[in-house]
């Protein structure tokens, strides 16, 4: 029966392993262009606070947050360490000997 199990999860530790090598491969991409768009948009929230325009300067600095490495990118880097620790343990699963 466990060998079954383990004949079930092989294919799921594979796509698991690949989903996150491809998660981090796209996060180490996106990073750079992240960080120009937040100074992009810091810039114009500060440029909006100057105008005296506090609700949208207030919106730009949310989203300057937001594609800040501590925002979104951040989050995304839990997920991808989630499914990589989730397909390491199938791997262990599935290689592990009686």
């Amino acid at each position: 029966m466990r060998i079954l199990l383990k004949i079930f999860a092989a294919p799921f530790a594979l796509i698991f392993i690949v989903l996150a090598e491809v998660c981090f491969f796209l996060l180490g991409a996106s990073e750079k262009i992240l960080s120009v768009l937040s100074g992009l948009v810091l810039i114009g929230s500060v440029i909006l606070f100057i105008q005296s325009e506090v609700l949208g300067g207030a919106l730009f600095l949310g989203i300057a947050f937001l594609a800040s490495p501590y925002g979104l990118p951040a989050l995304a880097v839990k997920l991808s360490d989630g499914i990589a620790s989730v397909g390491e343990a199938l791997r262990r699963f599935v290689v592990r000997s009686w």
